[in-house]
């Protein structure tokens, strides 16, 4: 690899650009399935086949035994889910949100206050006037259900729309 540190060991990145090959995928079902290599390889000559398990060897799904034989170990996507970190708990209006969504609204009215009120900040610029489609379309980059948002948010006094409905805006800061 060039600029950066040399991956060892399993690495998901790894695992997964070998399984991401088809001479390699086959290769592995065959030694997973307990076949002799190289001769059972249909399909795949010799340079084909020794790249294949070159890159299982390098990736770690398979290793050499003692008679020198290939193998694939059990354990080897065990090891490479204990390498991923524990989520870690959220705090504030984060816990609220998964991938920049509302997973769920909070029960606590003043922390439900909170996450509308940011969400306004963000899709809503002070002075600017949308119609309810722009509204619309701003908002659903943080819920399917863009109505019920919107009511939230005029229900909380952060959004205003006109007597007619024709345009929102934020209310002016007082």
């Amino acid at each position: 690899m060039t600029g950066g540190t040399r991956m060892s060991g399993p690495h998901w990145r790894r695992v997964m650009a070998a399984l991401a090959n088809h001479d390699t995928r086959t290769a592995y079902a065959h030694i997973v399935l307990g076949a002799k290599l190289p001769e059972e390889i249909s399909g795949l000559n010799d340079q084909r086949r020794n790249r294949a398990i070159a890159a299982l060897l390098e990736s770690g799904l398979v290793e050499r035994n003692a008679a020198s034989e290939l193998a694939a170990p059990e354990a080897i996507f065990r090891d490479l889910l204990t390498q991923q970190p524990r989520r870690q708990a959220q705090t504030g209006l984060a816990r609220f949100m998964r991938l920049g969504r509302i997973e769920r609204y909070p029960a606590n009215m003043a922390e439900r206050r909170e996450l509308l009120a940011w969400i306004v900040s963000e899709a809503v610029e002070p002075g600017e006037r949308l119609t309810e489609k722009r509204v619309n379309e701003r908002l659903l980059s943080y819920t399917d259900d863009v109505v019920m948002l919107r009511r939230y948010m005029i229900d909380f006094g952060l959004l205003e729309r006109t007597a007619s409905g024709s345009s929102y805006s934020r209310p002016e800061e007082r």
